[in-house]
């Protein structure tokens, strides 16, 4: 058993991965400015740690805090496009075109509004975790078979009861596809957030590595950035393996 979930895991890729970079660069001689060896990554990495945990700390503060909002915001505006036909033909093409704008855009807005704050910040986050959220709650809500509806409706269910005991539990494996999609793009909108000026965060060591041409803190911060983000996905997944193991019909 532990073998097979040793075998499952992406930790034999990621070693794998590791090797042959550590081998691969010197022996074909790649320049440092496309890909450094590892061991000045590995090193570059150890000479900014404090910096560097400070930044991861903030970041994923960051994200959690505008993945959270997003996501009650995004549900809760699913569910009322879902019950409210009108609200969804109205305000639904607003939120289409808010997503068309850049985030860069977007970003320089709330910057003015709230200045280089942690709640800036949670804006850009919520800003980007909210939509994709949002159209998976009401895509799942409309997942619900009618016929069962129906059947519910004729032994005298309520609405809410239709709700909470048939719409809702068909929905959330699919609002918890919009959650993960959210998630990933609340962490991108913490780090793009940290661009517009800060003191602390990945984003911020990452446009400083790249303004001063430092590569390999460049990969340092790549690498960081990655295995945040894929410490929340694989939160989330957990928690759907855990708690939504049925798949909609």
């Amino acid at each position: 058993m532990k073998r097979d979930a040793l075998l499952r895991s992406p930790l034999p890729m990621l070693v794998v991965l590791a090797l042959a970079w550590w081998l691969v660069v010197p022996a074909l001689k790649i320049e440092a400015r496309y890909l450094p060896p590892l061991g000045a990554v590995i090193a570059d990495a150890r000479s900014v740690w404090p910096d560097l945990l400070a930044g991861f700390w903030r970041t994923l503060l960051e994200t959690v805090i505008g993945f959270f909002i997003g996501a009650a915001l995004g549900i809760a505006a699913g569910i009322g496009f879902a019950q409210w036909r009108w609200l969804e033909r109205g305000v639904f093409p607003i939120f289409v075109a808010l997503q068309s704008v850049p985030v860069i855009a977007f970003g320089a807005i709330v910057v003015i509004w709230f200045g280089n704050t942690l709640a800036s910040k949670v804006v850009i986050a919520l800003y980007l975790a909210f939509f994709p959220i949002a159209v998976n709650t009401l895509r799942g809500l409309q997942e619900a078979d009618p016929q069962r509806m129906a059947l519910m409706r004729s032994f005298g269910a309520s609405s809410r009861q239709m709700f909470l005991k048939l719409s809702l539990p068909t929905a959330l494996p699919t609002i918890m596809i919009g959650l993960k999609i959210g998630l990933s793009l609340a962490l991108a909108g913490a780090i793009v957030g940290e661009w517009f000026g800060d003191t602390v965060g990945l984003g911020v060591m990452l446009l400083q590595a790249l303004y001063f041409e430092q590569v390999p803190r460049l990969w340092v911060l790549i690498l960081t950035c990655g295995g945040l983000g894929t410490l929340l996905y694989g939160g989330a997944g957990l928690i759907e393996r855990r708690f939504i193991w049925w798949r909609a019909e």
